[in-house]
């Protein structure tokens, strides 16, 4: 890599840790490209990314940031998973995890914490933001279909007594 790449590189890199709230290191090693592939395109649907860079280039970027934390985690092998979203890398790196035993995942920072493996997993267990707007919402939403409703029975119930006594009526 020439010299002026690897300064675009730390500054993409940088500009990246800079935005994140979370990010996660993991080991990719045995992984085919195919897996990497839908790794990469579950990240990009739940509004992550995943970077694989050098592991010096990346402790460069990683100065001055929130998650400078991670850098004792990048040795060997490794793959970087950020979003701005502090629930959504997790999610989709347990999720991974799971289903393929060579992508073990280290650790990883939101914001200024330092994340273990159990911690990662915690993260991951959370409700999405979306997820957490729309029980908001519906929190919201609730009492007033609850009053719509009440202030509407008592005229249902006395449409229904009127009907009652025409259809008596009616049959008498």
């Amino acid at each position: 890599m020439e010299r002026a790449a690897k300064k675009e590189a730390v500054e993409s890199l940088n500009g990246l840790f800079q935005t994140t709230s979370v990010a996660i290191v993991a080991h990719y090693s045995g992984l085919t490209v195919a897996q990497m592939q839908k790794l990469r395109q579950q990240m990009k649907q739940a509004g992550a990314s995943v970077k694989v860079s050098k592991n010096r280039l990346a402790k460069i970027a990683l100065e001055g940031t929130d998650v400078a934390a991670i850098g004792p985690l990048l040795k060997g092998p490794t793959v970087i998973a950020t979003s701005s979203d502090p629930v959504a890398a997790p999610k989709v790196a347990v999720e991974f995890a799971k289903a393929n035993e060579k992508f073990v995942i280290l650790g990883g920072s939101m914001g200024t914490t330092v994340l273990n493996v159990d911690g990662v997993k915690a993260l991951a267990s959370l409700p999405s933001l979306d997820e957490l707007r729309a029980k908001l919402v519906g929190l919201v939403q609730a009492p007033a279909t609850k009053i719509a409703q009440v202030t509407t029975a008592p005229a249902a119930k006395l449409a229904r007594v009127v009907q009652a006594y025409a259809s008596k009526s009616e049959a008498a």
